[in-house]
């Protein structure tokens, strides 16, 4: 099984399923589902340095639960699973 390691101050992220049925009950077929904005963060990137010279530190860890800019990043695909490579500042919040 091929892994990704991100570079930088960049997260790999796994959409979370969306909703297969409606707020009126309907259920909706795979073209008319909007792509989830709730992911699991699954790699963190390399890290690096801020602008001050000093280490960047993630404010988010492997497992969180995070809400992601609806068009942000970059979709791959590894092994048949679609998988986001985003910057950490395309994550909106984290999930509790």
């Amino acid at each position: 099984m091929a892994s990704i390691q991100p570079l930088g101050q960049r997260v790999l992220v796994k959409r979370l399923a969306a909703d297969e049925v409606s707020a009126g009950g309907i259920v909706l077929p795979d073209t008319a589902k909007e792509k989830p904005q709730e992911a699991e963060v699954t790699a963190l990137g390399t890290g690096g340095k801020d602008d001050n010279g000093n280490d960047f530190v993630f404010t988010v860890k492997v497992g969180d639960k995070v809400l992601i800019s609806k068009y942000g990043g970059t979709e791959v695909k590894i092994d048949g699973e679609e998988l986001l490579i985003l910057s950490e500042s395309d994550i909106l919040g984290i999930v509790s």
